[in-house]
């Protein structure tokens, strides 16, 4: 299904936020990713002001990931950055996990509502700190229009997208616009936003009745960027 893609979106690591929970759920999941066809994987986990998260705690508990883990699939550490005050207080210090294997790349999310006070400030101060941002699910945010997505292209904002929404995973308005994005070549980068082992299990079960869908998803895959 997946065959020599890279994953650039999951809460694999263990215990460390609102996904995965343990080590054996992690190994589970990282199983099957592999036999879906992943061959690069970069675990993102949450930090923002309600997952405080350390970028040294992540990179402990990654390093007790890749010793328990004897498969095939390439790990990578990164984390999902939320738009918030604890960003801001970050930004400062760039103290960040960047995403790509030139660290030039950093994942950034808002919520899924309204955007953040001072959201332009703050991507532009990504850039300044010498980063590209790439948004996390662009077609999850219920709050942008198509204007807004082409106003942050033109920025020179990234998108990572949820291969889940083209099977209809996150309702019909995030399908949709997952399928303008498509049509418009606005997407950059696919990844699972993998939180539980059985939502992707799902993913695999519609495979016969969407087809047409997962072929696109494959097609974007061996597109994506290499960051």
């Amino acid at each position: 299904m997946l065959e020599g893609m890279t994953d650039w979106h999951s809460h694999i690591l263990p215990g460390v936020d609102d996904g995965i929970r343990t080590m054996e759920e992690s190994l589970s999941a990282l199983a099957a990713l592999e036999a879906a066809g992943v061959r690069k994987l970069w675990l993102t986990p949450h930090i923002m002001e309600d997952c405080p998260n350390t970028t040294q705690k992540l990179r402990d508990r990654f390093e007790q990931l890749k010793k328990e883990y004897t498969g095939n699939v390439e790990l990578h550490l990164a984390a999902e950055n939320m738009l918030d005050s604890l960003f801001e207080e970050r930004l400062k210090e760039k103290d960040f996990l960047p995403l790509g294997e030139k660290g030039e790349h950093l994942l950034v999310e808002t919520s899924y509502v309204n955007p953040p006070i001072g959201m332009d400030e703050m991507i532009d101060g990504v850039f300044k700190a010498g980063l590209i941002p790439v948004l996390a699910h662009p077609e999850r945010y219920r709050y942008m229009e198509e204007n807004d997505y082409r106003k942050w292209k033109d920025r020179g904002v990234r998108f990572q997208a949820n291969y889940m929404s083209l099977l209809g995973g996150y309702g019909q308005v995030a399908q949709k616009k997952i399928e303008w994005m498509l049509e418009q070549g606005m997407i950059d980068m696919l990844g699972s936003d993998l939180h539980r082992k059985h939502v992707f299990d799902a993913i695999l079960d519609k495979r016969p009745k969407s087809a047409s869908a997962l072929s696109r998803i494959i097609d974007v895959a061996k597109t994506s960027t290499e960051l």
